[in-house]
């Protein structure tokens, strides 16, 4: 009995240290992601700067909820999510660097909470550097900031998918799986399905209810509103998702991988996308990430975690198929979230790569592998500060345009049409007007009619010839564009109120 109850206490005595070295390893883990969604939202205040200005689907989805300047157009395919996102700050605030501020630290936050629901499913350094590998890009950290939707369609996306693979052992995360399909259709309806496309059908062949439940019902209250709206305003879903498919161009059958190239080299939106691709030094990446991917499946059948990555990267590649093959123009923020899901496999592939078997590095490939990241990290970099540099210059030349309209008298309440019009009235604290385009909100008379009441301007490029109502007005040149201001403003004078 007494050897019976030493062994008893042998026993407890092993069993001890493995919790205690499970805690001790979660507790590391969860440091690693917190470490690594804090270098990202530092790098964010550090190499996009705070004051870099609003872009022009930023005034749209700010102006909705600011004071700054009256409610933009909100076109179809848009959704209400980001202006909710901002309302805390805009809301009682025009500054633009508190603005930046608040969205990096919360896409810092956003990213870790993403990370932490892949807990389990792969080793925690696998999760830090596919969270480093994400956030390191030149995207990544460009758009972070930004009042705009893919970043936190990607981490809604990549917390959905760690949360539902999670699911079958731990239910509590189902929670988690609502909550990201719930913040994808918060902000892109349309996107939210594309990603939990394969979690539906995973659901549906594995014969889970409540993990399909978690899906719909998180689509279902982030999407609600857009749905409702789309009622409201735009005369049925049908007709919303038709006109979503107009102003982008008509959606269907299209080849846009060559688009995207295009895009990697810093253009925030390539429409057309035209001209020669970037240096080659700046698309490897693109050509080497998808290698990685085919490995990092390799690897996981190995390790036993086939169905983990088969459906991450299932996930990831629904998410990219609509911007590579079903339309025409390309912007490198609307991959964001097959890049937030396809870095934890390719994290994987690289430390196949650099370990043995055994978790010793392997000297030779470890070193390569370093340099390569180096070099890639580098020419990251220089794509962002550039791309940085280039869009602050266009953010001020829209607010010296904006100080020239207020000197000449078009000051609030006002009204702007043209090129570039939305967000340079925005800038102004003007309303913005369009009788032609993607942004068509009204007609020449009616503008026209609006001259008679207040202020209103017409935005071309320099030497670009104005509506056939405009022709006569006064003209004067403001960074680079012309402005042709209607004749009972100009009558006024400069600092004239209407």
């Amino acid at each position: 009995m007494a050897h019976g109850e030493s062994a008893l206490l042998v026993g407890g005595d092993r069993r001890t240290p493995p919790v205690a070295s499970e805690v001790s390893l979660r507790a590391r883990g969860n440091r690693l992601i917190a470490a690594v969604a804090a270098a990202f939202t530092l790098a964010q205040l550090a190499l996009v700067r705070p004051g870099m200005g609003l872009g022009w689907d930023e005034t749209v989805y700010v102006s909705q909820v600011g004071a700054q300047a009256p409610a933009a157009f909100f076109s179809a395919p848009r959704a209400r999510g980001v202006s909710l996102l901002v309302a805390p700050i805009a809301s009682w605030s025009t500054s633009t660097e508190l603005l930046r501020v608040y969205l990096a630290v919360l896409s810092g936050l956003g990213l870790y909470l993403a990370l932490r629901a892949w807990r389990g499913l792969f080793p925690a350094r696998v999760l830090a550097v596919g969270g480093a590998l994400f956030a390191s890009l030149w995207i990544t950290l460009f758009y972070g900031p930004q009042a705009m939707p893919n970043y936190w369609v990607a981490v809604g996306g990549l917390g959905a998918v760690g949360c539902f693979l999670r699911a079958r052992e731990h239910p509590r995360a189902l929670w988690g799986v609502a909550a990201g399909a719930c913040l994808m259709a918060w902000m892109r309806p349309t996107d939210a399905v594309w990603v939990t496309l394969p979690l539906l059908v995973t659901a549906a062949v594995g014969r889970r209810p409540r993990a399909a439940l978690a899906l719909v019902a998180g689509l279902v209250a982030g999407g609600a509103q857009w749905v409702i709206e789309a009622y409201v305003s735009y005369g049925g879903l049908a007709e919303r998702l038709h006109e979503g498919s107009r102003i982008q161009g008509g959606l269907g059958p299209q080849f846009a991988v060559d688009d995207q190239l295009r895009s990697l080299g810093g253009r925030a939106l390539c429409r057309p996308c035209t001209g020669p691709l970037p240096d080659p030094v700046v698309m490897a990446w693109w050509a080497v990430l998808p290698l990685l991917a085919v490995l990092g499946l390799v690897v996981a059948v190995r390790a036993g975690r086939t169905r983990v990555t088969l459906v991450t990267l299932a996930c990831a590649t629904t998410a990219a198929v609509p911007y590579l093959f079903l339309i025409g123009y390309a912007a490198p923020r609307f991959l964001l979230p097959a890049y937030a899901l396809v870095a934890i496999p390719v994290a994987d592939a690289l430390f196949h790569l650099a370990t043995t078997p055994a978790g010793r590095w392997r000297p030779v490939a470890a070193i390569l592998l370093a340099i390569g990241l180096a070099g890639h990290l580098a020419v990251q970099y220089a794509v962002l500060e550039r791309t940085v540099d280039r869009t602050t210059g266009h953010h001020r030349d829209w607010a010296d345009t904006a100080a020239e309209l207020n000197r000449l008298g078009v000051r609030p309440p006002c009204l702007l049409t043209g090129h570039l019009s939305v967000p340079v009235a925005f800038y102004a604290g003007c309303t913005s007007a369009a009788a032609l385009g993607p942004n068509t909100n009204s007609t020449e008379s009616r503008i026209v009619g609006a001259s008679r009441r207040m202020p209103v301007a017409v935005l071309t490029r320099h030497g670009g010839a104005p509506s056939a109502f405009a022709r006569d007005w006064r003209t004067v040149t403001a960074a680079g564009m012309d402005i042709h201001v209607a004749p009972k403003v100009s009558a006024h004078g400069p600092g004239a109120t209407p």
